[in-house]
């Protein structure tokens, strides 16, 4: 249920990512792995400056986003 929990998580969260980066998706394969990643990525982050959001769906949704947007800002910095 885990690995399942975290794809639907992870394309939720990667498809608000990139509404709000690109102002549009990047198909579900790519959102489901940038949510994956930003998942990650924002719990880490939240975990290194001693914030914690909440329990939950919603916490979830919003560490995975925070965390896939600063993913896809440094993405950006090196495309360039």
């Amino acid at each position: 249920m885990t690995i399942l929990y975290a794809i639907i998580v992870g394309a939720i969260i990667g498809w608000i990512a990139g509404k709000i980066m690109k102002g549009g998706g990047f198909g579900f394969v790519v959102n489901m792995i940038i949510g994956i990643i930003g998942g990650v990525v924002g719990n880490l982050t939240f975990d290194f400056l001693g914030v914690q959001i909440g329990s939950g769906f919603f916490a979830d949704v919003i560490t995975g986003v925070i965390g896939a947007l600063l993913f896809l800002f440094v993405v950006g910095l090196f495309k360039k």
